[in-house]
């Protein structure tokens, strides 16, 4: 299959699987083995750990790549599983490989074919530089409590980024209705306090690259200010968002990338007022179908994660302008996205599963073709010359 996204030439990491018996229990009967019960547990020995994987004999190449996905990162098709010196097909059967007890199966990853930033690595946890040129804790304690709280009561802007904070400081709740914006990125805080809500008048809030927990925000606390609109919590720890988000309905933009997300709440549908989220490089498999509720989104970016569909209720979006759906498992769109979405012009498709035969299968494709290609009508001529091709990541065969 040749895709219409430029990718370098594969650079080999080699994995190493060795495939073990978790249970065996076979009845044979006139000489007949039934596989039926037999369960095999594969280690995957990945950057220094080892991954287990239970699977059926009966379960072919494809569906072994598909559970070495999340564990590895790397997409499907990026998966290159070779036994004796022979690569292994997709559509045969893991018995029929003649795959066993104790066989040793070598997994090759292609590069730029990996969800998030790359392969599961050994995780190191990020810490702000500490140099003579970076701010830290103590050089904010030197200017004076009165002339900060003066700037920030005049500004509206309370600036503590790169700080090396562990905490949120305690004269920051004195700005009260004041402040508007509250900026505590590249810090090591541990926790949103309940304080937050004495912010009443906040506007915006970015809380990015520190060390927050599921636990560590007060989400009851964030649901009081009524006047937020803009909520940014990229790159933490964060594996769940509550169902009390839904409970912050002047949101106009969410942002949760790179964080360890499994999907969002069903109570994102009482966001009606969202225009911009963003969920890029997490874990998530499943977007709920109450999403179709947020009809005022205008641009949406899930790529990086490991979904293969998106609920029907995405076609429900009339305002959107913007899909990412790059590096997923992605096999098909909902089926009313081009018809119904008619401000849609551009959609990411690089490193998925969908081809440009499907894609021209949807009805309203050429609608939305004629508006990508309007808007994009210059990069397309530089970039392809004549070539009137689909060229956001659709694979052709």
């Amino acid at each position: 299959m040749n895709t219409l996204s430029h990718i370098d030439l594969p650079q080999e990491n080699h994995i190493e699987l060795r495939i073990v018996q978790k249970t065996l229990k076979m009845e044979i009967d006139g000489g007949t083995t039934n596989s039926n019960a037999t369960t095999i547990t594969i280690s995957v020995k990945f950057s220094g750990s080892t991954i287990p994987i239970s699977i059926s004999p009966q379960s072919t190449i494809k569906e072994l790549k598909s559970l070495l996905l999340p564990a590895t990162n790397v997409l499907p098709r990026g998966q290159k599983l070779i036994f004796k010196g022979k690569v292994l097909e997709d559509s045969v059967t893991v018995a029929a490989s003649n795959l066993s007890n104790g066989s040793k199966v070598m997994l090759m990853a292609s590069q730029g074919l990996y969800q998030g930033d790359g392969p599961v690595l050994k995780r190191a946890q990020a810490v702000p530089k500490k140099d003579s040129h970076s701010s830290s804790s103590n050089d904010v304690k030197k200017i004076p409590v009165k002339n900060r709280l003066e700037r920030w009561k005049a500004t509206g802007v309370v600036a503590l980024s790169e700080c090396n904070l562990e905490a949120i400081p305690d004269e920051v709740w004195i700005c009260g209705s004041s402040a508007r914006v509250l900026h505590c990125n590249d810090n090591l805080l541990k926790k949103v306090p309940v304080e937050i809500s004495q912010l009443t008048r906040l506007d915006k809030l970015f809380i990015n690259s520190n060390n927050l927990l599921d636990e560590s925000i007060n989400w009851e606390a964030l649901s009081n200010l009524k006047y937020l609109t803009v909520l940014s919590l990229n790159q933490n720890r964060l594996t769940t968002l509550p169902s009390v988000l839904g409970l912050i309905t002047s949101l106009r933009e969410l942002h949760v990338s790179n964080n360890q997300l499994a999907g969002l709440p069903d109570e994102i549908g009482h966001l009606t007022k969202l225009e911009v989220l963003k969920a890029n490089n997490n874990r998530m498999s499943k977007i709920s179908e109450f999403i179709g509720k947020c009809h005022s989104l205008v641009e949406v970016d899930f790529s990086s994660n490991f979904l293969s569909e998106l609920p029907e209720t995405f076609s429900s979006f009339s305002n959107l302008k913007a899909l990412h759906l790059s590096n997923n498992g992605m096999k098909s769109l909902p089926s009313k996205l081009f018809k119904t979405c008619l401000q849609l012009s551009t959609l990411d498709l690089h490193n998925t599963e969908i081809t440009i035969d499907i894609l021209r299968e949807f009805e309203g494709w050429d609608s939305f073709d004629e508006r990508r290609r309007s808007k994009h009508q210059k990069q397309i001529e530089f970039r392809v010359g004549v070539s009137r091709d689909f060229d956001e990541g659709a694979d052709k065969n």
